[in-house]
Formats: structure tokens, sequence, C-alpha cells
């Protein structure tokens, strides 16, 4: 049963998004990855309490960990708790690996994590294969939301003298 929430498929419970990811990297491909938590970690994600701000992927050694993501604390859990910012390791196949290891070493190309979700009662990464974006793209980008307004305004004074 779908969460209702955009960007989750059937089966599939949303955590957390990383909102800043799409704004600073154009995601060209996607893929989905696991996770290697303790107990107290999967209890603290359903709960809930995680976020994707600031984090990021690197492959060492042809094994891919996640750098800077933070899981709160579980509170019953404090005496066998976590470290709330630990590097954590990734699960994916060996040649999706290669793949993306031979795309990070052109110039620009990070993994950059998307969302956190449940599927299958399971913890889940998806993973970005992004491309930064130029700083002019943003202000392309706040150029046209300004005409856009400025637009709006205009056409809600038209309709407003009649």
């Amino acid at each position: 049963m779908a969460s209702g929430k955009k960007g989750t498929a059937e089966g599939e419970r949303l955590v957390c998004r990383n909102a800043r990811a799409t704004q600073r990297y154009e995601i060209e491909e996607r893929l989905e990855a696991g996770l290697v938590l303790t107990g107290s970690e999967v209890k603290s994600i359903r709960a809930g309490k995680a976020d994707l701000d600031g984090s990021f992927a690197r492959i060492v050694n042809d094994e891919v960990f996640l750098y800077s993501m933070y899981i709160a604390p579980y509170g019953p859990a404090q005496a066998f708790g976590h470290d709330p910012r630990a590097v954590r390791k990734l699960l994916m196949h060996a040649r999706e690996i290669e793949k993306w290891k031979g795309r990070i070493t052109q110039r620009g190309y990070s993994l950059v994590p998307l969302r956190i979700y449940f599927k299958n009662g399971r913890v889940k990464l998806e993973l970005g294969l992004g491309k930064g974006k130029k700083e002019g793209d943003e202000r392309e980008k706040i150029k046209r939301e300004v005409d856009l307004k400025e637009a709006r305004e205009i056409m809600q004074a038209r309709r407003g003298r009649r």
C-alpha cells in the first residue's frame, strides 16, 4: 500500500529525502542500495529520526560507504546505542559498483544520497549519480521565478480591475 507521499512506489514508506540534492546536482542515474545498520539505528529510522542533509557516498576499496548521515540516538537503547554520524556501509552488487566507479572518476560526478525508505520491512537508500550544477543555473532559475512572480501580480491586478 502506498504511503501517499510523492516519490514513493507501492509497498514503500518514505522516511526522509535529501531536498538539496536535486537543487545542487543533475541526477543522471538512480540506484537502490541496502544499508548495514544496528538495531537501534533501524528503530530510530522507523520513528522517522534520520536526516540526509550534507551526507555523501564514496567508493573505497570496491565498497560503498555513506558519510555524514544523521540517525538520532534511540532513547530506550542508550546503553547499547549508536554513533549518530557513523560511517555506514552500503550494500550493492559488485558490477553496479564497478560501473559507477568508472563514471565517478570522470570530472564532476558524485554519489548523492537522495532518500531513505522502507521496502518490504528493510531500510533502503536511493543513491543517485549526479553531476554538479553550475552557478549560473541557480541565477537563471531565480530570474525565471522573479519573472513568473511579476507576471502573476500583473494578472491579479488586471483581474481586480474588472
